[in-house]
This record gives C-alpha cells, structure tokens and sequence, in this order.
C-alpha cells in the first residue's frame, strides 16, 4: 500500500505515441499520476477534459500531468483527439503498474463484481515522494480540487 511521504514506486509504460515514459522523466517537477478507468467513457472523458483544462495552472506551478488506464496507445491516441486533450497517456494492459500503485481491485457496477480500475490520483513531489493520495474520486470538481492541493503544498 502506497502511503504519504515514501518515494513512488518507478514506472516504465508507453504513452499514446509509443514513446516509453517513466518516473525518472519527471523528477524535479511535481507530477499528477492518476489512473482511470477506459478511455471515452464519461466520467474518465469528465476527468481528462477538466486536467486538460486546467493544465496551464498547473504549469505554473511547475507540474505535470499523467494519466494511466488499462487502454491501448491507440485507444489513447483516439480519446486524445476526440477531445482535444493535451495530457499524456500512459498504457497499462497488464495493470501491473496499476496493481503496484494499490489502485486495481474489486468493484461492483449494477450487481456484477468484478476486476478493475478503482479511480485513484497521486500527488508526487518534485523528489518522487508522494504528497498526496485520492482513492475512490468522483470526477466532478476533482481536478479544481488537485489543483488547490497543489497550491497548498507549494506554499509550505
């Protein structure tokens, strides 16, 4: 279980260009790492629109922002066009990443258990160590919400 203030565990996964992306890239910068569910479903459209809009704020504030979910490169490299998104995408089919994270677990949708994604964000300060943690997030408000957080430890 990932707790506040130990260092993020490394990741290697390819973003929607196929490019091989991990933590090491954004040491010295704070990143924003949140996993979601499918790509171009509503409330993971609602996520990536509102981090999309937002990302000049966090610019500002020296972050970055990536999103993971189980989806191909090219799945991502659709939802990044349908909606004009200009956050990075990283693929991770095999949820290993996911599962290392804390983030992959049982879920329940209209009586059905089953495997997947519970939507999740980390807060990762600019020497990898995590700040701050979201589980279970509801979409709405959430990126707004991220982005105050950040304000706040950035003032500390």
């Amino acid at each position: 279980m990932i707790e506040l203030g130990q260092q993020a565990p490394d990741f290697s996964l390819s973003n929607q260009d196929g490019k091989l992306v991990s933590l090491n890239d954004f040491l010295s910068s704070w990143l924003i790492l949140y996993f979601y569910p499918k790509d171009d479903t509503p409330g993971c459209t609602t996520e990536a629109k509102d981090f999309t809009e937002l990302t000049p704020d966090f610019n500002r504030l020296g972050a970055k922002i990536i999103g993971i979910s189980p989806d191909s490169e090219k799945s991502h490299c659709r939802f990044i066009e349908k909606h004009s998104l200009s956050i990075q995408l990283l693929s991770d089919p095999e949820h290993k990443i996911a599962e290392i994270y804390g983030v992959w677990g049982l879920k329940k949708f209209m009586g059905k258990e089953y495997m997947g994604i519970i939507r999740s964000t980390f807060l990762l300060d600019p020497n990898g160590c995590v700040a701050y943690i979201w589980k279970n997030v509801k979409t709405k408000g959430h990126a707004a919400n991220v982005l105050k957080i950040l304000k706040d430890q950035n003032y500390k």
